[in-house]
């Protein structure tokens, strides 16, 4: 191996070591997030009677972009995580069905005219 190769190898190291350090740091605060979404999911699942909707396809893109970190950080993946890949797109639940909202029925119009 040439001097030129271990230089390249000792720079790219370096560089995945920085990267690894600041999606700790990442991570660190994308669990504190998960857990906000834990707990007001619960808390919607609790009053509502069923998940909401957004929160679950906000929790489950977290967790895979989660996974995505965890998956870089221990050189499983040489792809780096957000914002360098696409955002995680949420899959379809697999426990219970969303509570959901009927659209507002629009107001009967008044056709007699104003005075």
């Amino acid at each position: 191996m040439t001097n030129d190769n271990r230089h390249l190898q000792r720079e790219s190291m370096l560089l995945r070591m920085l990267w690894m350090v600041i999606y700790t740091i990442v991570w660190q605060l994308a669990v504190i997030f998960l857990g906000a979404v834990v707990v007001l999911q619960l808390g919607y699942r609790l009053f509502y009677g069923a998940p909401n909707g957004a929160l679950l396809g906000l929790g489950d893109s977290l967790s895979q972009y989660l996974a995505q970190i965890g998956r870089f950080g221990t050189f499983n993946s040489d792809e780096k995580p957000w914002p360098f890949a696409d955002w995680p797109t949420p899959q379809a639940p697999q426990g219970e069905t969303p509570h959901s909202i009927a659209p507002a029925a629009h107001p009967v119009r008044d056709e007699e005219p104003k005075l």
